[in-house]
């Protein structure tokens, strides 16, 4: 079949990839081919690839070197790179594409596959079930074999680029040369040359959301019991009303206002085995007709009144119950984790989970053998979350936090850190793994001058 020869996307190398942007969409292991997709056919890794793999692992990815060459090979490329490995892989026969994903302790759609060849790399990676990139092959030999090869793939890639199979991962490409840290001209979206067209690609994300929704074959949650399930397995409570120099009280209490409008909507939700809670399925339209108010939205990196803002809260609440459980967070957006000066002890995750109707959606699914309970509620100055579940699951969780500071880039300030999430035996308290959660680079949004002169960096 054609569609097993088309990728799910086609960029310049692995170096034009943001992955930041991909860890986001949920992806958490990285298959590499080696030879003409990270350096030409034979040669040793280089400080730019070494770095390009460092910059993978502190942001969260597993990563493993899928090889066709010899195990000698392979070592001695990957002398300076800390990755799991299979030589002598035989792609594109998709045993070791499977055997790959199991070393990675992953499941599929949660694995990239990135190669330079679409007869092999490709085919091998579609056949196996598992997303991919494609990218222009740094230099190979000069054999008629692969010549021959080549001038195929050509032909390939001009019906994939009049295909419907184009952009399946979508967003990915950054628009800065990371392998030169040098930028590039960027070319102004259509989103960004007026209010009225940024409106127009909002509601086509939302369109485009509501049919992946209908054909999709995820099951979301929907049952909701007034009967607590009797386990805790999480709970959190915040702040519902910020106060502080420039916050607006009004928008803080509409804020209040549409949190617990959007609490009744999904308090004493159950997620079964195999489903997926999503945000907005659950929330809908944040709109007047719907009861909402106007409360802080953040568009274009800007805090603005908007209805249903504030929803944003709920969303981060929800995350970090979520993150202290066994359940599979499969997409979550960040905005700033900076929106207001610490108050306090700083507490990780205090914000930074972003939402917007349609198309930015939280979601989470229940991967264990039990049901899960999400409880939310409101009383005039708090927001309560519990997560339960039906009996004690063997493992604990916490959050660490590595690094945190202000730092000042050109003028503007950032809030950096790197959020870890580690895993717990409960019966011997032993750190069974330790997981980069975030690699937290949030602009400030407050009035410079509170942040802490002691944590500029």
């Amino acid at each position: 079949m054609l569609k097993n020869y088309f990728p799910y996307e086609y960029l310049d190398s692995p170096f034009s990839i943001d992955y930041q942007k991909l860890f986001d969409k949920g992806f958490r292991g990285i298959i590499f081919d080696i030879d003409n997709t990270l350096v030409p056919h034979g040669a040793e890794s280089n400080p730019d690839v070494d770095s390009l793999f460092e910059k993978i692992h502190a942001t969260g990815f597993k990563t493993l070197l899928l090889s066709n060459n010899s195990e000698e090979r392979v070592l001695s490329f990957k002398k300076n790179i800390s990755s799991l490995h299979i030589s002598e892989a035989e792609k594109p026969d998709t045993k070791n594409y499977i055997r790959a994903v199991e070393m990675l302790g992953l499941k599929k759609e949660n694995v990239v596959y990135i190669g330079d060849q679409i007869t092999i790399d490709i085919v091998g990676a579609n056949k196996s079930g598992i997303p991919n990139i494609l990218v222009k092959y740094v230099g190979y030999g000069s054999t008629k074999k692969i010549g021959a090869r080549r001038r195929l793939e050509n032909l390939i890639l001009k019906i994939y680029s009049r295909s419907k199979y184009q952009n399946r991962i979508g967003k990915i490409c950054t628009m800065q040369n990371e392998k030169t840290g040098s930028n590039t001209k960027r070319r102004i979206l259509f989103c960004e040359m007026n209010p009225f067209f940024y409106w127009i690609s909002c509601r086509k994300e939302t369109v485009l959301r509501h049919l992946k929704n209908f054909f999709t074959k995820e099951r979301f949650a929907k049952e909701i019991s007034q009967d607590r399930l009797p386990n805790l397995v999480s709970s959190w409570h915040n702040a519902l009303i910020k106060k502080g120099k420039g916050i607006d009280p009004v928008l803080q209490e509409n804020k209040a206002d549409n949190i617990n409008l959007a609490c009744r909507k999904m308090n004493g939700l159950v997620i079964h085995p195999g489903e997926t809670f999503s945000f907005w399925s659950l929330v809908g339209k944040p709109s007047r007709k719907n009861g909402f108010k106007e409360g802080r939205v953040i568009e274009h990196k800007k805090l603005i009144a908007g209805f249903g803002g504030g929803l944003c809260n709920l969303g981060n609440t929800i995350h970090i119950l979520a993150l202290y459980s066994p359940l599979t967070v499969t997409e979550i957006h960040h905005h700033s984790d900076a929106l207001a000066p610490d108050h306090g002890k700083r507490i990780p995750y205090s914000a930074g989970t972003s939402v917007s109707y349609n198309n930015v959606d939280f979601r989470f699914r229940n991967d264990t053998d039990q049901k899960v309970q999400l409880l939310l509620w409101c009383d005039s100055e708090n927001l309560y979350g519990e997560l339960r579940s039906e009996k004690e699951f063997p493992w604990t969780y916490k959050i660490a936090e590595e690094g945190h500071h202000f730092h000042k880039e050109g003028e503007k300030y950032f809030r950096v850190s790197k959020i870890y999430k580690e895993t717990y035996d409960r019966r011997t308290n032993e750190l069974l793994k330790r997981e980069l959660n975030w690699n937290n680079h949030s602009e400030v949004m407050f009035d410079y001058a509170q942040i802490p002169a002691e944590q500029i960096v």
